[in-house]
């Protein structure tokens, strides 16, 4: 893109006066992503091109319009002009970007079968007000930032909020991508990426893929309680504040976890902690991203975690710590809706909880066969964390 700092945005055509129903390749709430091909060398450009048709890339940046002209419309095609100089803007576009040089000329007239919009760099105070003003009015803003901190993203988005653009921000590699697809939570609209190989492609396309937001949990009807002895167990404490009804999934087969709760509910002799998961014996396998399990004693801090709430829906959440200490142990059987044996095995101590139906609370120790708690009963097995359909036999 431009480093030009001079952006004009007086005159730029309202929103009510823009086109804005071009092919959509994305989703009103999802992220998507772009790829500029301006700076692909010319070998490289085809293996490029066909990886982010193969992996629904949401658009392509060129300022070649014979190019976006053989791409298919399930990609947005995005061409770059010279101060709105470009002539009669072609069919095969669905969205016009000015690069502003700061010669005073105003955005492009991007005609009625294509959307305008406006490429911002933002390098110092002035230049942040131009973009917060652009992102208010015009359909597509597309954001470079000269300095590596996060903060003028923030103001640009929460500038945007409700205004009916997108905010298109420029990034440097794909670790960057992942920070500012998070930047205020929901993070920019879309990010551009100008890709140095088809890899670069298929990870920014994984980048942008929504993780799974809900996970279908099970009544579990408990058959013992079984006071154990000594052994460890691990808290895990997260970068995140927990809901009354969150915790993670664990237990002691892969085929059976419990919904374990967090210290967010009162105790009358500490205070609540509701970064925190009392979460079970060292052993105990817990649920993480991709559909994955990891052992609790292998957890690390920085490492994700899945958070569930007991209505289904997840987060993805990032772990701050994992203490392990010695304590007495309690275990918990029960069985899944299709017979199928489960356990938990957690501190022996009353502030200790798994979830049931509805959010309900229960202590461990005031466990009783006939209870009825929260699980999840994958039917696959387990090896090395990822699921297999295989026989195991786990007791």
């Amino acid at each position: 893109m431009s480093t030009s700092t001079d952006i004009v945005t007086d005159d730029i055509t309202p929103l009510s006066a823009i086109r804005t129903d071009a092919p959509a390749a994305e989703g009103p709430r999802e992220h998507f992503a772009w790829i500029d091909i301006r700076t692909v060398p010319e070998g490289l450009r085809d293996a490029v091109l066909q990886a982010a048709i193969h992996h629904r890339i949401g658009g392509i940046v060129s300022d070649d319009a014979d190019l976006l002209n053989d791409l298919p419309p399930t990609v947005r095609r995005v061409l770059v002009t010279e101060n709105g100089d470009g002539g009669p803007i072609p069919a095969a576009v669905d969205i016009v970007l000015t690069e502003h040089t700061g010669d005073g000329h105003t955005l492009v007239d991007a005609g009625p079968a294509a959307d305008a919009g406006v490429h911002v760099v933002v390098s110092d105070a002035e230049t942040l007000r131009h973009a917060c003003e652009t992102v208010r009015r015009a359909p597509w803003t597309i954001l470079t930032f000269t300095d590596p901190t996060k903060i003028p993203l923030e103001i640009v988005i929460a500038a945007a909020e409700n205004s009916g653009g997108r905010t298109v921000t420029v990034v440097n590699d794909i670790e960057d991508a992942e920070i500012v697809k998070l930047v205020l939570e929901h993070g920019s609209d879309g990010l551009l990426l100008a890709p140095r190989s088809a890899d670069d492609v298929a990870t920014l396309a994984e980048v942008i893929r929504p993780s799974a937001d809900r996970i279908d949990l099970t009544e579990l009807t408990v058959t013992s309680v079984e006071h154990i002895g000594m052994g460890e167990r691990a808290c895990i404490d997260t970068c995140s504040l927990l809901e009354k009804d969150e915790g993670c999934l664990i237990g002691s087969f892969s085929t059976g976890m419990f919904l374990s709760c967090s210290e967010t509910h009162p105790l009358p002799y500490m205070p609540t902690r509701p970064f925190r998961w009392n979460a079970g014996a060292v052993h105990s396998y817990v649920l993480v991203p991709d559909n994955r399990t990891r052992y609790v004693s292998e957890l690390q801090a920085g490492q994700p975690i899945l958070a569930i709430r007991s209505t289904g829906e997840v987060r993805e959440v990032r772990i701050g710590r994992v203490k392990i200490e010695r304590r007495p142990l309690i275990s918990v059987s029960a069985t899944a809706p299709d017979g199928r044996k489960v356990n938990v095995i957690a501190q022996d101590d009353w502030h200790v909880r798994l979830l049931g139906p509805g959010g309900s609370v229960n202590n461990v120790t005031d466990l009783k066969p006939g209870d009825k708690l929260l699980g999840y009963a994958p039917v696959e097995s387990r090896h090395v964390g990822l699921p297999i359909t295989e026989f195991c036999d786990e007791r």
